[in-house]
């Protein structure tokens, strides 16, 4: 019997969406790392529901496309918001969907359709202070750490699998502000280093 081949891993980067609305720190991180020889992932399209998202900048500087799915012309109609949103993944060939500021809640629906692809990050050490205003929360129960956590998207909000976290302590004189600046850095070091472990794992 002939031995078996090896497995091969692919050689092209994973195509990747990253959906945002605002400045795009985290987009900046993610598009920063791609630029390193080997990364296993390549941003495909960035996608706002602001047309005046800071984060398009970012894009257009790395020639990214761009797609505005503005969600105020919809009137609420989520459901069909997010069947647009699909229809400019699908059109780019995205296989990872990335949130980074995206601050729409999603429906079901697209979280099915992406299940197990789309990650998320999160200002806290989960599943400690899942929602809002988690550096005040953390100071005001005497942590003495906070952190950011990347996690695999599900349909509860800030519920789904822990895939890394980054600790960050509290120091004595923080204020929100102070330790929400601190933990944002260390979003953009583990949120990229996360991704690509991700995409290599699908590249496998």
């Amino acid at each position: 019997m002939p031995p078996t081949p090896p497995l091969r891993m692919r050689p092209e980067p994973v195509p990747v969406a990253v959906l945002i609305s605002g400045g795009g720190s985290n987009l900046a991180a993610i598009l920063a790392a791609a630029r390193a020889r080997g990364c296993p992932y390549r941003v495909a399209v960035v996608v706002s529901n602001r047309p005046e998202a800071g984060g398009l900048a970012h894009a257009a500087a790395a020639g990214v496309p761009v797609e505005v799915v503005d969600h105020r012309p919809f009137a609420g109609d989520r459901a069909c918001h997010e069947r647009e949103i699909e229809a400019r993944l699908r059109a780019h060939g995205v296989e990872l969907v990335v949130l980074a500021g995206y601050m729409r809640v999603l429906t079901p629906w697209l979280v099915e359709r992406w299940a197990g692809r789309m990650l998320n990050i999160h200002p806290s050490l989960l599943p400690k202070y899942p929602g809002l205003d988690t550096h005040a929360r953390a100071i005001a129960a005497g942590d003495a750490e906070a952190g950011c956590t990347v996690h695999v998207v599900t349909a509860g909000v800030d519920e789904g699998p822990v895939l890394d976290q980054a600790r960050v302590p509290i120091l004595p004189e923080d204020t929100a502000e102070t330790l929400a600046a601190r933990v944002l850095a260390a979003e953009h070091r583990l949120y990229p280093a996360a991704l690509a472990r991700v995409a290599a794992d699908l590249r496998t």
